[in-house]
């Protein structure tokens, strides 16, 4: 027999199989990992095919060393799923198939852990008759009455309650009365939120309605939906009845969630509805804990996986349900080689394995809602609060009239009394200022000159780490001490602009100094399980108060907050990008939404310096559907997506006259494709060659093509074309092709 075997290495030299004779005795199947000679080393690969017979001289066809597991460590349909990524993204199956896996698991960096146990080989009468007699050793004696109970015991256990037990376990096992042996030990992560029992709640009329147009699905039709119910209209109780059904039939689930800091609440509400067959995915994972979930899923064990983007790709046998939560979220576009989207993957997914797909969301993004609008998807309205709920009341405050007033802190009067009247009550409050640090940046009065990062085209931000601070780059993480002198000019008025969530905190202490408060953004997250002592701390109600960057705005569910504040409402409205407004809204409706969930009524006060502006008032209001109509009408009038694509290529390089000379030479391929297919340069509206908004990134110069393409047939094939000129030998640049990219900067 012969298989054919992918090497992991991403080149396209080795893109191809590459074929192995299968030794006598071996047996081996598609998708298991093997290690295999390539050329003087050993390297790992997995197998796509067998065979037989093979095409080649067998005396040059070199034998499979061993296999790496005695399971295929990648299914058939994640097999296919590899296969149709790759042809995609125009890039190696290798490349495809490490997605696949646990990255971990590559090269042997993680391995299954085994603990010493302690289990008796005597009847238990034996064991205490024994123990009884025992005279010479009170610890022989007390180990044989705890494992009188005929369970298996950790050594690590049993050292608890007797100290120092080694020697006697050996005593007790050269004697046949007992048997040691290291068995399998699973890292399970640790549940930081407290784990509910199933409230056995009664479905709303809106969430029974959902559920009869899912329900017949979910036995193979494979439908797809889009759930639209406004924030605290329970889509959550709504696809954990479609999971249970999914379960009582024998099929799996996967849960997707937009940010780690929703897990571990998900988690949470899961385990204690399913117990141990949920399991959870994520990046915050140890290594070991990740490789172990990951094994359990693969056989079987766990039958539920929430987790962040990548979960979409868990070994899960018999797949029923893909859920999207949060489906408008950026962050289920991954900016890493190969570049998916979640929601894309999670849709080819369902319909190769005949399973149903839920996208949920309070604020669905304008492309999922314009599909669903023609019928790709269809679309579940819940318009109503769990148990008729109000809406909270929204107030918007113009901090152009706080300034006029001489008002100059980050806090409105008005959000000033709202915290003094709900702190008195004993109620809880969020605090929404999208943008972590304490000053936003450092500028000199006299000559206007901003202190930026030396590797990235990005003005520092000022942190209160130490009584002088520090400026910190937040997207290579480059740190230095603020000037005291004006580097450009020499001048001495140095002075702090804009406000960031350290701010923000300082000033609740002021108004509050009896309160305790908490804050969630990038900078207090880090490490194991960041999140989730936040969020519990909160949840428990020893933090009264908890300011955050846009990590708290989505899916959070406090039955205790009865006020949100959002401080700088406006501050994504203005951001180069033709989906700054939709972002707005989104961002806004949902943190305005986390307010007044429990029995008490709920209160939002916005801060803004645009009032005025329509995706306020649409926020405000929580209304979508105007909102849409509006932002739909902008985008026809503009040519964005849907009724285009937006395409870039993206080039990199440390000199840069590199990367401008890699996209001017991207710029005359496509000029020269166009000209070739008439048909092309039709459907091709713009070609624009410029530097982003972000000229410089961790050292490297960028420039960016920029394309506008009319969704058509000849879209397609124009789009496979570049993606072909993106894989081109470009000297000392690296170049990226995005289609409808997650920033424009």
């Amino acid at each position: 027999m012969f298989c054919q075997v992918i090497i992991d290495i991403v080149h396209e030299n080795v893109a191809s199989p590459f074929t192995y004779r299968i030794p006598d005795g071996m047996e081996l199947e598609p998708g298991q990992r093997v290690a295999v000679p390539f050329g003087r080393r050993e390297k790992e690969g997995i197998v796509l095919g067998l065979s037989e017979d093979c095409d080649l001289d067998e005396a040059r066809v070199k034998d499979v060393l061993r296999p790496l597991e005695d399971y295929a460590a990648v299914p058939a349909e994640l097999m296919e799923l590899a296969g149709q990524m790759a042809e995609d993204a125009h890039c190696p199956l290798a490349e495809t198939l490490r997605l696949m896996l646990p990255a971990q698991m590559r090269g042997g960096r993680v391995r299954v852990k085994t603990e010493r146990t302690a289990r008796l080989a005597v009847p238990p009468e034996q064991a205490l008759a024994a123990a009884d007699s025992e005279k010479r050793s009170p610890k022989r004696a007390s180990l044989l009455r705890i494992l009188a109970d005929g369970a298996v015991h950790p050594v690590r256990e049993l050292s608890e309650e007797v100290k120092d037990p080694n020697w006697a376990l050996k005593k007790l096992a050269a004697d046949g009365m007992i048997l040691l042996s290291d068995e399998e030990s699973l890292r399970t992560p640790g549940a930081v939120f407290a784990q509910p029992e199933d409230p056995g709640f009664t479905l709303t009329p809106g969430q029974e309605e959902a559920l009869d147009e899912i329900l017949p699905c979910l036995n193979g039709r494979g439908g797809r939906f889009l759930l639209h119910g406004v924030t605290g209209s329970g889509k959550t109780e709504v696809f954990m009845a479609a999971v249970r059904k999914v379960l009582s039939i024998g099929k799996s689930a996967v849960i997707l969630v937009p940010e780690i800091a929703l897990t571990p609440q998900m988690v949470a509400w899961f385990r204690g509805r399913f117990g141990p067959v949920a399991a959870v995915i994520h990046s915050r994972l140890s290594p070991g804990e990740r490789f172990d979930e990951w094994r359990r899923i693969r056989r079987g064990d766990a039958r539920v996986v929430i987790g962040a983007r990548s979960a979409v790709f868990s070994p899960v046998r018999n797949l029923g349900l893909i859920v999207v939560d949060e489906e408008h979220e950026s962050t289920y576009l991954s900016d890493h080689h190969p570049r998916y989207d979640a929601r894309e993957v999670a849709l080819r997914r369902c319909g190769n394995e005949n399973a149903t797909l839920i996208l949920a969301s309070a604020t669905p993004s304008i492309l999922s809602f314009a599909k669903a609008r023609r019928g790709d998807y269809m679309l579940l309205e819940m318009p109503r609060r769990v148990q008729d709920r109000p809406l909270p009341e929204v107030e918007i405050v113009d901090m152009r009239e706080e300034l006029e007033n001489g008002n100059r802190t980050v806090i409105s009067a008005a959000l000033r009394r709202a915290l003094r009247d709900c702190a008195s009550r004993g109620e809880q409050a969020m605090l929404l200022m999208n943008r972590r640090g304490y000053n936003s940046f450092v500028s000199c009065r006299s000559c206007g000159y901003v202190v930026k990062c030396p590797n990235c085209d990005i003005s520092m931000t000022y942190h209160m780490v130490s009584e002088d601070g520090l400026l910190r780059c937040h997207y290579c993480g480059h740190a230095m001490q603020p000037p005291v002198t004006c580097p450009e000019c020499g001048g001495r008025y140095i002075r702090y602009f804009g406000a960031g969530t350290q701010k923000v905190e300082e000033e609740v202490r002021r108004i509050l100094p009896g309160v305790t408060t908490g804050r969630m953004d990038y900078d207090t997250t880090g490490g194991k399980d960041g999140h989730a002592k936040i969020l519990e701390a909160f949840r428990s109600g020893r933090t009264r108060i908890l300011i955050g960057t846009q990590m708290i705005a989505k899916g959070l569910d406090f039955p205790r907050v009865t006020l949100v504040g959002v401080i700088a409402a406006d501050m994504t409205l203005n951001l180069p990008d033709y989906r700054s407004r939709e972002r707005t809204f989104q961002l806004l409706t949902q943190v305005a939404g986390r307010a007044g969930r429990g029995e008490q009524p709920g209160r939002v006060i916005i801060q803004t310096y645009k009032p005025e502006d329509p995706v306020i008032g649409y926020a405000a209001a929580q209304d979508y559907r105007s909102f849409f109509e509006d932002e739909l009408q902008r985008r026809r009038r503009g040519l964005y997506p849907p009724f285009t694509l937006l395409a870039r290529f993206l080039t990199e390089s440390p000199k840069e006259e590199a990367a401008a000379a890699a996209a001017d030479r991207l710029e005359r391929e496509i000029r020269a494709l166009a000209e070739a297919h008439p048909a092309w340069s039709r459907k091709l509206l713009l070609i624009s060659n410029d530097t982003p908004g972000v000229k410089m990134l961790r050292g490297r110069s960028r420039r960016h093509v920029l394309m506008k393409i009319l969704v058509s047939r000849e879209a397609d094939e124009m789009i496979a074309a570049m993606t072909e000129l993106a894989r081109g030998e470009f000297e000392g640049t690296e170049v990226w092709f995005e289609v409808n990219p997650t920033t424009m900067m």
